[in-house]
């Protein structure tokens, strides 16, 4: 594998941390896909995808998967389950700590990347997770709850690390529930999946000025209508998938489907996909800059600048193949 060099190989004196994997994550349509793909070519790697949505199968075009972009790049955790099966961080990181060391054994550099915070989050500081059964008594008394109240709850609970839970306000309400469920457990057994396989990552972060994010946001939504995100929809709805089911996928799926129920007009449809696009990653870059508050240190790319990216990497230590 492609590894940093440690500090005494660098400067001659000491010994410093040792990075094994690189991460490229980023707001959406900032381009991550394309500088991990450049990254992973250039320093023999292969890419684990932190994306919740890729994770499922014929959710192409609304996910923006653009497998064509890899040109033989191995890559991982994408078209790995069917609707209406539900995926989430737990999944998560089960699979991620499967593919990792597969990935090692095989002397190749991981390169995860991603835009779902709370998946990135998860494995570069390695939550102390709880799994815990259902409780249909909770359930039934959140059941009577609104969104509002929801939030709070679960924003004035810690977890297993005595942090504030931050939930996410994209996720829907049966996500909510269940945060809340596995966080009020008490008594719950700690899930250690993960500890004992390394993962120390270079994090690059991929930053554009606002209204530059907009403009991608807008030419990447006009593209994918014009590819046939409508009709990727329309024909997910027809295989038997509900549009309940799609709705909690958020975003376009939502809102494509509000739309094909005839709730909306094709012009309302768009300008507010538009709109929740954008506040979607104003949201994603606030999760960031909470990380970064954490403790993780994110090196910025400023417009996923290849060069740039090539260079942060080899004055670290990287070496390319």
């Amino acid at each position: 594998m492609q590894r940093l060099k440690t500090s005494a190989d660098v400067t001659g004196a000491g010994c410093g941390p040792v990075f094994d994997s690189v991460v490229v994550l980023g707001p959406t349509a900032c381009g991550k896909t394309s500088l991990a793909v450049h990254i992973a070519r250039l320093f023999s790697g292969e890419i684990i995808s932190a994306d919740s949505r890729q994770v499922y199968k014929n959710l192409d075009i609304g996910t923006g998967k653009d497998l064509a972009e890899y040109g033989g790049i191995p890559y991982h955790l994408i078209d790995i389950i069917s609707l209406p099966e539900e995926y989430n961080v737990f999944r998560f990181r089960k699979d991620f700590y499967s593919v990792l060391p597969e990935i090692q054994r095989r002397g190749k550099l991981p390169v995860l990347a991603g835009g779902t915070g709370l998946y990135l989050d998860s494995v570069i500081r390695n939550y102390d997770f709880t799994e815990v059964p259902e409780n249909p008594e909770l359930r039934l008394s959140l059941e009577k709850l609104d969104d509002k109240l929801l939030f709070e709850r679960l924003s004035g609970l810690k977890t297993a690390r005595g942090e504030k839970v931050h939930p996410d306000d994209t996720v829907d309400r049966e996500r909510l529930i269940r945060a809340i469920e596995i966080a009020e457990c008490s008594s719950a057994r700690a899930d250690t999946t993960g500890p004992s396989v390394r993962f120390n990552p270079f994090v690059l972060g991929i930053r554009f000025p606002r209204e530059e994010i907009r403009t991608r946001i807008k030419t990447r939504l006009d593209s994918r209508l014009n590819d046939g995100m409508v009709e990727e929809v329309e024909a997910l709805h027809k295989s038997g998938i509900s549009w309940e089911r799609l709705d909690r996928l958020g975003l376009e799926y939502r809102h494509v489907s509000r739309y094909l129920q005839g709730l909306v007009g094709f012009a309302e449809f768009r300008d507010v996909l538009f709109t929740e696009i954008c506040r979607f990653a104003k949201r994603q870059e606030t999760w960031f800059r909470r990380m970064e508050r954490c403790g993780v240190e994110i090196r910025w790319i400023e417009r996923g600048d290849k060069t740039a990216a090539e260079e942060t990497l080899v004055n670290a230590g990287f070496l390319p193949e």
